[in-house]
């Protein structure tokens, strides 16, 4: 295994912060959309992990259509499936499916995978469990189509 994989995974499993309100949500959403051109890597857990970083726009769309399926999807007045490894200079996102969450709260010696992942490493195969079920690997193969 290489330095870069040891480290994605050390920061996998690094200290988070949830996302509790939505208003922070936003503010997450800006930063990374200020940063949106520093070398960020896109990973739906599931599939082959990226080996390139995406470009701005599509790191501006992932940002804006993830915000859209969240808010759609999670019918709660809480985010709370969102966690960042820092929240003024966010490096790595970890957004958890909102339909598929299992127990993404609280510990657990075999915690569930977030559906994605928004990091500035090269991510490592996180191996899920089973594979995205066909509607999300449909939303993510329509994100990225020309």
């Amino acid at each position: 295994m290489d330095n870069e994989q040891i480290d994605f995974r050390d920061a996998f499993k690094g200290t988070f912060s949830g996302i509790m309100r939505w208003e922070q949500l936003d503010d997450l959403w800006q930063r990374v959309r200020d940063d949106a051109a520093g070398a960020w890597y896109l990973y739906a857990v599931g599939e082959v992990p990226p080996a390139e970083v995406v470009s701005e726009s599509e790191v501006i769309r992932f940002v804006e259509q993830m915000d859209v399926l969240l808010r759609k999807e999670h019918e709660e007045d809480y985010c709370g499936i969102v966690y960042v490894d820092d929240i003024s200079t966010p490096g790595f996102v970890k957004i958890f499916d909102p339909n598929n969450l299992g127990v993404s709260c609280g510990y657990s010696d075999d915690p569930p995978l977030p559906g994605w992942i928004l990091s500035k490493l090269p991510p490592a195969d996180l191996q899920a469990p089973m594979p995205q079920p066909g509607n999300r690997r449909r939303w993510w193969q329509r994100l990225f189509a020309s």
